[in-house]
């Protein structure tokens, strides 16, 4: 059987749960960096507050992306805090002020969204779904690139 865009059904029911675990963990990922870029503090605040605010801005452009790419396969994106929660690896951050800290919490949380869009990438690739797989690799590029730049600022 096909869905409506002629990729295998039960292949795109599993991407489609894999772009959900994604979603939750983004989820959580935005929610981290927008706490960050409001509560960070100290000598880097001018710094970090500027590229916190990039992170999460660009993490919701990413949300809604990854949402419409489930609808697109034919299945309903997770939409509730509770659900999110429940299948997040990355977990909330509460009460992080400190510039190193929260810049740990980043690279840490790109490291886990990375693992599962590699996970996506490898099935979207046997799927034969390019739209997936575009996406993916779009997203793992520009990550990865970003990773270095904040392990950078670690060093």
């Amino acid at each position: 059987m096909k869905n409506t865009i002629g990729l295998d059904k039960s292949k795109s029911e599993l991407l489609a749960q894999k772009l959900n675990l994604l979603l939750a963990n983004y989820q959580m990922f935005y929610i981290n960096a927008r706490g960050f870029h409001w509560n960070i503090k100290g000598e880097k605040f001018f710094e970090l507050h500027v590229k916190f605010e990039e992170l999460y801005n660009d993490a919701v452009l990413k949300i809604d992306a990854i949402a419409e790419r489930v609808l697109t396969l034919g299945h309903a994106p997770m939409h509730t805090y509770e659900d999110y929660l429940a299948k997040s690896t990355i977990k909330p951050a509460k009460n992080v002020s400190d510039g190193r800290a929260c810049v740990e919490h980043i690279v840490s949380g790109f490291q886990t969204l990375l693992e599962i869009e590699r996970e996506i990438l490898d099935l979207s690739d046997e799927t034969g779904d390019e739209g997936t797989n575009a996406q993916m690799s779009d997203y793992i590029t520009e990550q990865e690139k970003t990773v270095w730049m904040y392990n950078a600022f670690l060093s």
